[in-house]
């Protein structure tokens, strides 16, 4: 049993709490822990170079997390790599769960668009000429409290098989954590505070071994790995992090570009090479993946022409990061349709459809089912009456990514009354986790000088990578972990849209 976390954070003094913050400032900056900042008032675009960074929002404590929760989530990773790699190679489920003709994308546009897309290459002649799907995934959690019981459990908010970010961020994090202990101590503040209790953090080499292993299996060792990303992107120092890895310690380039410069630079050539002419470089680009930083909010397709070079690229034989269907396979209402009973099992337990090389006991399906809150589809009989009944402990989800897009709480019966009847089934509804009280951090954001004191909430993430195709078999790996904290009075959790700052794990 796992019960009751430390009283957080550890009493400092006024000076103490002001070293740690200017020595922590200082390593953020030094080491890349980093932002863009918010352009200028006034200026419409920003220069083609940067100018200036500000230090990314972090925690000045590492926050406590029980040992035996986060080894769990840990260990879980391999079971979800594998489910969400069979869930993305499964044409009729998706189809069922997805589809313009049953599914989510009746009444989804964005959800219905991409799955257009890809039926139409689908049904070509040639279809994609590339049968491999990369992942890198996150796997997001919350501590959970049950009402009246002290004993603490994980509970899953969602599964990212899109852009799942942060990665080297967090790893300078967990770094900047250990930092402050090597030099400070933490002034003795707390036994737990020690270096037995930082668990190492890669997501930098986790992370890029599966745009290696990628890359490799492309063949040609002299292409790039093109990252697609947004225009104006501030977490452009989270990214870089991987390019530097790849190019230094894999001796592969990278190049950058939005889906605007994709109208002028990509081509796929009629034996399916994606290639891509730059001004700067004097010969053309083949690529041998495609791994996406964009193209998961229906704000990066702005225009038709933005979903065809998403469908022009999902042709092509680079490998993708990902698939449209692994894109799709990560959507809330694959989330929720897991749980329903048999559907684990189907991808889990059926030799006959998947093979051998891995199997799963009831005991591993338990375990990960255990981790999963009560959902439904709010296209379901009676779910309306279900939700506005429990709408005090629920939380309603779309099917977006990004933050910012739930019903909340008391929110939920006046929206359930303005939703039209057709577009419900574009929602789940989740009982919400409740997180244990009373855990407090210091917090500290650019251009405030100093840390605050708020009651907080931490949200786990764990990476993983799989590399899985027709007639392949798979590889994968667990690659990391994330931790963002947040004051408790915020529903959301995204750093990147202003709600978290990063933190790092202190294992109690």
């Amino acid at each position: 049993m796992t019960t009751a976390l430390p009283c957080w954070p550890p009493q400092l003094t006024d000076a103490q709490r002001n070293e740690l913050t200017n020595l922590a400032t200082s390593y953020a900056l030094s080491n890349g822990l980093a932002y863009l900042p918010l352009p200028q008032p006034g200026v419409a675009k920003r220069p083609n170079a940067p100018t200036s960074a500000i230090h990314a929002p972090f925690a000045l404590f590492p926050s406590p997390f029980p040992r035996k929760l986060f080894e769990q989530a840990q260990r879980l990773q391999h079971v979800y790599n594998v489910l969400y790699a069979r869930v993305a190679q499964d044409v009729p489920f998706l189809d069922r769960v997805l589809g313009t003709s049953e599914g989510v994308g009746r009444v989804d546009e964005f959800v219905g668009s991409l799955w257009t897309g890809w039926k139409a290459i689908r049904d070509e002649n040639s279809g994609s000429t590339q049968s491999l799907h990369l992942g890198l995934f996150r796997s997001d959690y919350l501590l959970h409290q049950a009402t009246l019981s002290p004993e603490l459990s994980i509970k899953q908010v969602e599964f990212n098989t899109i852009s799942s970010s942060f990665g080297s961020l967090s790893e300078r994090t967990a770094a900047l954590h250990r930092y402050l202990h090597n030099t400070t101590g933490y002034y003795g503040a707390a036994a737990c505070l020690n270096s037995l209790n930082f668990p190492p953090n890669s997501p930098i080499a986790g992370l890029t071994a599966g745009m290696v292993a990628a890359h490799k299996a492309y063949g040609s060792p002299s292409a790039s790995i093109l990252f697609v990303v947004q225009p104006g992107e501030r977490n452009l120092f989270d990214q870089r992090w991987l390019e530097y890895e790849l190019t230094e310690k894999h001796s592969i380039r990278v190049i950058r570009q939005t889906f605007n410069q994709l109208f002028s630079s990509a081509t796929v050539t009629s034996t399916g090479d994606l290639t891509l002419s730059v001004p700067e470089r004097t010969e053309s680009i083949q690529v041998s993946v495609v791994y996406y930083r964009a193209a998961y909010t229906p704000a990066d397709y702005p225009t038709p022409q933005h979903y065809e070079m998403r469908f022009l690229l999902e042709r092509s034989r680079a490998i993708k990061c990902p698939t449209i269907p692994l894109q799709l396979a990560g959507t809330k209402k694959v989330q929720q349709v897991l749980t329903n009973p048999g559907v684990l099992e189907s991808f889990l337990q059926d030799t006959p459809k998947w093979g051998d090389a891995e199997k799963f006991t009831d005991d591993d399906l338990a375990e990960l089912r255990a981790t999963w809150m009560d959902m439904w589809g709010m296209g379901e009989e009676d779910a309306v009456t279900h939700a506005k009944s429990r709408a005090d402990d629920l939380v309603l989800k779309p099917q977006r990514e990004g933050g910012g897009n739930n019903i909340y709480r008391s929110q939920i019966p006046a929206f359930l009354d303005t939703l039209p009847e057709k577009e419900r089934e574009a929602w789940i509804a989740m009982e919400l986790i409740h997180p244990p009280p009373g855990m407090k951090n210091l917090l500290a954001k650019a251009g405030e000088g100093h840390a605050t004191e708020k009651d907080v909430v931490s949200e786990l993430g764990v990476y993983g990578w799989a590399l899985f195709g027709t007639g392949s078999s798979l590889q994968e790996q667990e690659a990391g972990w994330l931790l963002r904290t947040k004051g408790r009075e915020s529903d959301e959790g995204g750093v990147a849209v202003g709600y978290s700052v990063l933190d790092s794990v202190v294992l109690v």
